[in-house]
């Protein structure tokens, strides 16, 4: 496993990230199997490992503490995790990206860890309520305290991460040092803006969803059948209904990749996973396995490498920064989700 620098923070991280969200209710609810697979991912060599507290309600924060349990263990694992989503209980507080929040979020995430320190915290999406200097602020004093070694971002847009660096120069506060976005070769929008955005200001990038949401796993293909009554297919069926345009799309991107694969001897998933590793903003490639054999079947994947001609044939399968599909969890504006932002009072539309 090779390992890159995460942004200015001089941590060496593998090129792959342990993802956990499938860790616990929402995933593999057997905490044992769950700790045997990141046991196993470290004994391969990787050393990154990311969660978040909403992850199956804090579960998956558990389980990676019951895994790092030897300090051995934990000192020599880069630990990430996340906070904004709600977590429950009484009240509207709950949630979002305000000095009371974080705060709270923080020591509830480190209790769950089982640990003193958090080495990379992310602001897992943008808050439009709470201004971006009080975030930063919190982070920071977060980080003086010992509790946090960085902080950054994840799913923010290029205009929402220039602002923030922006302010932390203007204001003097600790600034995000690395973003997390969605990326893979369905998706490839984040490489016209943010993936530049996030080299400009010399931040890392690991990046999510590298299977698309399961169409890069070889199981969805043209013309074969799709079961919405299972699985991610039955939790959004518009994501994967054959008969709607956009999927039928990227059931044709996907023969065309499939065949790109088997042409240079590797896997789809293997395919996908090195095209967004190759990229030069990526610092790590966070994969997601639900199963030890999923995890040994990704792993297989690292010593693939693209030339410039397997590149060359992607980009004209899937243009560079093009998405096929918005994928799942995507942060959309809250001006265009919230008509009330974009219209005025009844009485002030009409011009004269």
């Amino acid at each position: 496993m090779r390992y890159r620098v995460l942004g200015g923070t001089g941590i060496d991280v593998s090129t792959y990230c342990l993802g956990t969200m499938m860790f616990g209710a929402v995933g593999n609810p057997d905490h044992q199997e769950s700790v045997r697979i990141i046991h196993a991912a470290l004994d391969q060599g990787i050393n990154f490992v990311d969660t978040a507290d909403m992850y199956s309600a804090g579960e998956s924060e558990e389980i990676v503490g019951k895994a790092l349990r030897d300090p051995r263990r934990r000192e020599a694992t880069v630990l990430a995790t996340k906070v904004y989503f709600p977590m429950g209980g009484e009240g509207p507080n709950k949630g979002g990206s305000s000095r009371r929040w974080i705060t709270l979020a923080v020591e509830n995430s480190l209790k769950r860890l089982g640990t003193e320190w958090i080495d990379l915290y992310q602001v897992h999406r943008p808050d439009h309520r709470t201004d971006v200097e009080e975030t930063l602020d919190v982070l920071g004093d977060l980080v003086t305290q010992g509790k946090i070694r960085a902080f950054g971002c994840s799913t923010f847009p290029a205009e929402e991460i220039v602002e923030a660096h922006a302010v932390a120069e203007r204001r003097g506060l600790r600034r995000f040092r690395s973003e997390q976005p969605p990326y893979s070769l369905l998706a490839r929008g984040v490489e016209a803006n943010v993936l530049p955005t996030a080299q400009k200001y010399g931040m890392g990038v690991l990046t999510w969803s590298p299977l698309a949401s399961g169409f890069l796993t070889g199981k969805y293909r043209k013309g074969a059948p799709v079961d919405l009554t299972r699985g991610r297919a039955a939790l959004t069926p518009h994501r994967f209904d054959p008969s709607l345009p956009v999927n039928a799309a990227k059931l044709d991107a996907v023969e065309a990749l499939v065949e790109v694969a088997e042409s240079i001897g590797c896997s789809l998933p293997e395919l996908a996973i090195a095209f967004v590793a190759a990229h030069p903003a990526v610092t790590s490639v966070i994969i997601g396995p639900r199963t030890m054999e999923q995890l040994e079947g990704l792993l297989k994947g690292a010593p693939v490498v693209l030339t410039d001609e397997v590149l060359d044939r992607i980009d004209a399968i899937v243009p560079p920064g093009t998405n096929l599909y918005q994928p799942d969890g995507a942060w959309k504006p809250p001006f265009l989700t919230d008509p009330a932002l974009r219209r005025r009072p009844l009485d002030e539309r009409a011009a004269g």
